[in-house]
């Protein structure tokens, strides 16, 4: 019998509503005892799954607030579970009374993530559909969250499946052919192994290759702003984030150290830093931010890199331009309102993309946009498309087709079924951890634990 759980499955905040979510074996009699019907005469132990009553919380036999009891009939929740979602009015201390409540009636608190392993451990959907709910959850852009929405409606899942039902197909006549010498079995084409085996190495190596760019629409991208002092970084920074994080002086040095802020632009999400303006200085705090922007520079994915069209480029200037190279970086010529003094074409034969803006008055960022799409890569990027959501479904992707291609590489060779068949089990076996088939106690319960309480 499993245990029943209950947490609050709302923000902690104030909101019209709050939700309390009930599973288990005894979800519905533990509800029951909180739940009080307007129509004394029912009860949640006699409706049916998808039925909804209106009635009053009882707490310590008061009535504490109206409520709504929505209750879904195992196997057909969302954990496969009886599950009992209890919305009471969204007040933090009404949402707790009602929770202690439901705890009082005999409901344990819910882990981490513990309805959606649930929902993985009762079949309700695999791992990849499983972490998707996370990614779904902290997604922070479009892009993002159809991303995680495709692959929670198994866009993943559906193209691994796909691939795994043909090698298992495959590996199964290899080891009835071996294994049954004398049986007549009808014997494993050549031909159809290797068409097998070679789609098999497409689809993964496809859907590696396009790991990073779904890593920048899913994850965001971590950006440094630099520049030599007064070039407009700050007011850059503004500009993406839509007010004055940023102080802005005609004061060169006024950045001292890194001011982060994370922005939507279009349907990417930058992680920004605005950082201390890159120049000689004497002065101790500042030289200490100047070598903090450097550090910035080496460790973000984008470098966005500020230059005053109105000035001409000084050694601080051709340093940054150097720091650039072979970077995933952005030239913007600021201050296109003023007349053009800087070597422009020192600039634009240094980077593959230049914007030209005048940062204090325009708001127009669709061109930065533009520019940093296509030096990631992404300008292409297709929301709708199975991709890789981390890490781990990365590693196993990459395990799965290094056994493919030992695979192929024993069919050139002429090695028998038996061998290639060791190979092709072992990409099966990755592929069926990457879906949570075979996934380890450890691997599961360290992806559910990264999972909001309520989920």
């Amino acid at each position: 019998m499993a245990k029943t759980i209950a947490a609050i499955a709302t923000g902690n905040s104030a909101g019209g509503i709050g939700v309390i979510r009930i599973s288990g074996d005894n979800a519905v009699e533990i509800a029951n005892k909180v739940f009080e019907p307007m129509n004394k005469n029912s009860s949640l132990l006699n409706l049916e799954g998808y039925r909804a009553k209106f009635g009053n919380i009882i707490y310590n036999n008061e009535k504490i607030d109206n409520a709504v009891a929505l209750v879904f009939r195992a196997p057909k929740s969302y954990t496969g579970e009886d599950v009992v979602e209890l919305s009471v009015h969204g007040g933090i201390f009404i949402v707790e009374k009602t929770l202690e409540a439901v705890l009082n009636a005999g409901a344990i608190p819910a882990d981490a993530g513990e309805f959606t392993k649930r929902a993985f451990l009762n079949g309700k959907m695999d791992l990849t559909q499983a972490e998707s709910v996370a990614d779904l959850i902290s997604a922070e852009g479009e892009a993002a969250a159809k991303a995680s929405f495709n692959a929670l409606q198994g866009s993943l899942s559906n193209k691994i499946s796909n691939v795994l039902t043909s090698l298992t197909d495959c590996s199964a006549l290899m080891a009835a052919w071996v294994d049954y010498p004398d049986e007549e079995i009808p014997e494993l084409k050549e031909e159809n192994l290797r068409e097998t085996l070679v789609n098999a190495k497409d689809v993964l190596t496809d859907l590696i290759e396009n790991y990073e760019n779904g890593q920048t629409m899913i994850q965001g991208v971590d950006t440094a702003i630099v520049g030599r002092p007064n070039a407009g970084k700050s007011t850059l920074m503004n500009l993406l984030v839509g007010r004055e994080k940023s102080i802005v002086t005609k004061i060169a040095g006024t950045t001292r150290d890194i001011v982060e802020e994370s922005v939507r632009l279009g349907n990417i999400v930058l992680h920004l830093s605005d950082t201390a303006g890159i120049r000689e200085s004497d002065d101790v705090v500042e030289s200490i931010g100047i070598q903090r922007a450097f550090d910035k520079m080496d460790s973000a994915s984008l470098v966005v890199a500020v230059f005053d069209s109105s000035k001409e480029l000084n050694d601080d200037d051709i340093k940054l331009i150097e720091k650039c190279k072979g970077k995933k970086a952005v030239a913007v010529i600021n201050k296109t309102d003023l007349d053009e003094v800087a070597n422009t074409d020192l600039i634009k034969n240094a980077f593959k993309e230049v914007v030209y803006i005048s940062a204090k008055h325009t708001d127009d960022t669709k061109p930065l946009e533009d520019a940093i799409k296509n030096v990631l890569g992404v300008s292409g990027f297709d929301a709708s498309a199975p991709i890789l959501a981390n890490r781990r479904q990365k590693n196993c992707c990459k395990n799965a087709l290094d056994n493919i291609n030992e695979a192929i590489g024993a069919l050139d060779l002429g090695l028998t079924y038996d061998a290639i068949n060791v190979m092709a089990d072992s990409a099966i076996d990755e592929l069926l951890s990457l879906v949570g088939k075979k996934a380890t106690v450890e691997v599961v319960n360290n992806i559910f634990s990264k999972f909001c309480v309520g989920k």
